[in-house]
């Protein structure tokens, strides 16, 4: 199945697909990265409880399985990242709420800076983004941009203390 535009048969077409596409928040006809991000909040306040180990490895294991996820719904598609493939934002948005100040602001800040990097994508993001493709250059780039988004996070919660 090759289609460049992704609806509803192609979302319940394959759990990877369904998956890639968070769950239909990918189908959105403006800015689908935006609405991926959003679907990572419940995900967080559901796994909140749990002990940081789980909660990472938990993550980790999205990461990976984001590999395949990303990866096989971009070849169904055609397209190596096509925009409604946000499963890869909504984990690196999993490993940017850990940081945020656990008030309204703190994570309103963390999704404006996940947002701003991974659409910005400032060096060495963008310049991996060009040169590495598949699932895992799918993942990679948001992985990074979560990564500027942590340190600028621990820079605001170094200031504040």
């Amino acid at each position: 199945m090759t289609t460049s535009r992704p609806d509803l048969r192609f979302l319940l077409a394959h759990p990877a697909h369904f998956l890639a596409l968070g769950f239909g928040s990918g189908l959105s006809p403006k800015a689908p990265g935006t609405a991926g991000t959003l679907v990572a909040f419940p995900f967080y306040f559901a796994m909140l409880g749990l002990a940081a180990p789980v909660y990472w490895a938990l993550v980790a294991l999205f990461l990976v399985a984001g590999i395949w996820i990303c990866g096989r719904t971009g070849a169904a598609l055609g397209v190596h990242d096509h925009g409604g493939i946000v499963w890869d934002e909504i984990v690196a948005f999993l490993m940017v709420l850990p940081f945020a100040p656990a008030t309204w602001w703190g994570y309103g800040l963390a999704f404006a800076l996940f947002r701003l990097f991974d659409i910005w994508k400032p060096y060495p993001i963008g310049w991996l983004d060009e040169r590495v493709h598949g699932g895992f250059g799918v993942m990679l780039d948001d992985v990074l941009a979560a990564g500027y988004a942590v340190l600028c996070l621990l820079a605001v919660s170094a200031w504040l203390n």
